[in-house]
């Protein structure tokens, strides 16, 4: 399994000489399996360049969307796959408070844009799944879900294969002031002994309690949560669009110190465009 960082940006992509280190794209993850699977989670601006790399195969496409926030699907309507005729591409859409599994689609639709998803060539299938529904499988890879505490709903995803773990949980609050859809341990069981948690780590606990509700968690909370499920690394993700590249290495030495006092074995890190690892 190899997983490559096409976006990690939060809330809106960030241009600029100040965000080059980390990159302003807004989220996408590609997970490709040993099989030749191709896994992506969310469609941010970040999946217009991996869309140029795709383009040059012909295997199928397997996009997992958290939720339906223009952040994880603006890229959409610019990924070159979906212009290719009969490119088979799969989508599965997060557990929404409503229901609007083409959401994605919609936004090709009227004014918005020029491309009408209806007249594309590739084969879009959505795949609406029930809730009940918690695990199912793509190529060798055993994919789970579980509800994220966000305004509006969303999934969390667990990818399992070639003998290594990954979670990716955006987008949540950990501790939010409204009803939870996860509390706490359960999110300990869905991460336990990942490889790699990549977790929403767009605030800081000094954004608190003006960031309180909307969505997010703290740098520090990720922390707490990976060293409680036994992980072996963690990205810290989405980070805030008004964070510097300089920013988001103070939150990770921040983060860093954190690990060191309570003598976990956690390697921790700030998530960046490009970062590519290998299980």
């Amino acid at each position: 399994m190899q997983l490559t960082f096409y976006g990690v940006r939060g809330s809106i992509p960030t241009p600029g000489a100040n965000y080059i280190k980390f990159g302003g794209n807004t989220a996408c993850v590609h997970i490709a399996l040993n099989d030749g699977s191709d896994i992506i989670i969310d469609a941010g601006t970040g999946i217009r360049e991996l869309g140029q790399k795709l383009v040059t195969k012909n295997t199928d496409i397997h996009l997992l969307l958290t939720h339906n926030h223009w952040d994880h699907i603006q890229g959409f309507p610019f990924f070159a796959p979906i212009y290719q005729p009969q490119r088979n591409i799969f989508i599965t859409p997060g557990q929404t408070t409503l229901a609007e599994h083409d959401n994605i689609l919609k936004q090709m639709s009227g004014s918005y844009f020029p491309v009408p998803f209806d007249t594309l060539p590739s084969n879009i299938t959505l795949l609406t799944r029930a809730d009940e529904i918690l695990h199912w499988h793509i190529g060798n890879a055993r994919i789970q879900r579980q509800k994220i505490n966000h305004p509006g709903g969303g999934s969390a995803f667990c990818i399992e294969a070639d003998g290594s773990k990954v979670v990716y949980i955006t987008d949540n609050e950990l501790y939010p002031p409204y009803k939870k859809n996860t509390d706490f341990l359960d999110w300990v069981e869905f991460a336990r002994d990942a490889d790699l948690v990549i977790h929403d780590a767009q605030y800081m606990l000094a954004d608190m309690p003006a960031k309180s509700g909307w969505g997010h968690s703290v740098a520090e909370e990720a922390v707490k949560l990976s060293m409680a499920c036994r992980a072996k690394r963690l990205a810290l993700y989405s980070h805030d669009h008004t964070r510097t590249d300089d920013n988001i290495a103070s939150v990770e030495a921040q983060c860093q110190e954190l690990i060191a006092i309570a003598e976990a074995d956690l390697v921790l890190f700030a998530a960046a465009e490009g970062m590519c690892i290998n299980f």
